[in-house]
């Protein structure tokens, strides 16, 4: 009976190891699939914020609307600082897609940028990450590459453009 129990402190100091990097593995995975959804959500903010303005200009891809779209998404109004730590503005792209004629997506017509037809009016308009937000896996005693996170979100388009 006595050399039963010392088995079972053998067992446990052999397997304790082995759950605790299982706990942490798995707490790991929950924070970077929590940091996906909270970049999912600012890009779906970012989109419909820009999806409903009125006057933008899909020819400049600095236009001040859109530039004003994706700041509020990704700041806090009371302090001012970002949502999530070293994500800015300039890591977003606003991308514009519209419907042919047999109703699959593509990219829209740009020629008439400058024109006084102008550009032709999206359908859809696309908020994403092209760089990505890396982040740094860390686990005890494990080294793992660091990897992007590229969200991506199409909303409808219901403003009016330049």
């Amino acid at each position: 009976m006595r050399r039963a129990r010392g088995n079972m402190v053998l067992e446990l100091a052999m397997w304790m190891p082995i759950l605790l990097l299982l706990i942490a593995g798995m707490i790991q995975v929950g924070k970077w699939t929590y940091l996906d959804y909270s970049l999912t959500k600012i890009l779906y903010a970012a989109a419909r914020q820009a999806a409903v303005q009125q006057g933008l200009n899909f020819c400049d891809p600095l236009d001040p609307a859109t530039q004003a779209a994706l700041s509020a998404a990704l700041y806090d109004p009371g302090t001012g600082l970002p949502l999530i730590r070293n994500l800015s503005v300039d890591m977003l792209q606003v991308t514009t897609q519209c419907l042919d004629a047999t109703g699959a997506l593509g990219a829209c017509d740009v020629s008439g940028c400058g024109t006084p037809a102008g550009a032709e009016r999206p359908d859809f308009l696309t908020v994403s990450m092209p760089g990505g937000y890396t982040i740094q896996p860390r686990i005890p005693f494990i080294l793992l590459n660091p990897f992007a996170l590229r969200p991506t979100v199409t909303v409808p388009f219901n403003g009016s453009s330049l």
